[in-house]
């Protein structure tokens, strides 16, 4: 590999994990999606406590398991076509010369990328897959929630189990994340196979679209304001 490939490999990993750092030291002290829609699954499950039928409950809490068993099943397909692609690289760099900006000109560069295309969804497919277990353990939470005549007028009850659901619901949704940014970042590599100046330059587009979409979007300010005028508990 390339001096200048590996070090476009090390900015990414940097850029990556040192996102990651930031993002979950933030959510602690600044206003983001993460941390708002911490507030919306507890003021969700306080809303579960008081209805007798659940079944609606449930039928969200499947729809979030879906979509992180569809990502978790598609990223097994497509390390399973790196794995091909791979086995075809003479195909891919016929492919290649004919883009004027390829830099990807021989077997060795070819299966260096491709690998690390494969360990980008590996990583993925162990997110997607430790998001779908964290959802299973919370159809099991909600499962034993109180009944409401259980409840009565016991406060402290109710917010120990509205804060611990909350919670793993909330583990479960930042792992689907951290699968997400994998994806996201795979597409930013696949300008690596033409030009390492493009990739650069990609990778840092997508820090920079990341931090726009969970600290500073439209959606983050339309819940933050939702939640400020949402009727509080007696």
């Amino acid at each position: 590999m390339r001096n200048i490939d590996a070090w476009a490999l090390l900015w990414m990993l940097g850029l990556w994990l040192g996102y990651t750092f930031f993002a979950n030291h933030q959510a602690r002290t600044q206003t983001c999606l993460a941390s708002v829609l911490l507030l919306y699954r507890k003021q969700w499950m306080l809303r579960l406590l008081k209805r007798e039928n659940r079944i609606a409950d449930a039928s969200l809490l499947d729809q979030l398991r879906s979509s992180a068993s569809f990502f978790a099943s598609t990223s097994m397909l497509v390390i399973a076509g790196l794995v091909t692609c791979m086995t075809s690289s003479d195909e891919g760099l016929i492919i290649l010369s004919y883009l004027p900006l390829a830099t990807t000109n021989t077997h060795e560069l070819w299966e260096y990328k491709m690998l690390v295309m494969a360990a980008i969804f590996i990583y993925a497919f162990f997110e997607f897959s430790w998001s779908l277990r964290l959802y299973n353990y919370v159809a099991v939470v909600i499962g034993s929630a109180p009944l409401v005549e259980e409840i009565g007028d016991c406060q402290a009850r109710t917010e120990t189990f509205s804060e611990t659901s909350a919670k793993i619901i909330s583990m479960a949704a930042k792992h689907f994340n951290y699968g997400l940014r994998a994806y996201y970042f795979s597409l930013a590599t696949l300008s690596w196979f033409v030009s390492v100046w493009c990739y650069l330059l990609l990778v840092t587009g997508i820090v920079i679209l990341l931090y726009h979409r969970e600290f500073h979007s439209k959606a983050l300010k339309i819940l933050s304001y939702s939640r400020m005028n949402y009727p509080k508990q007696n």
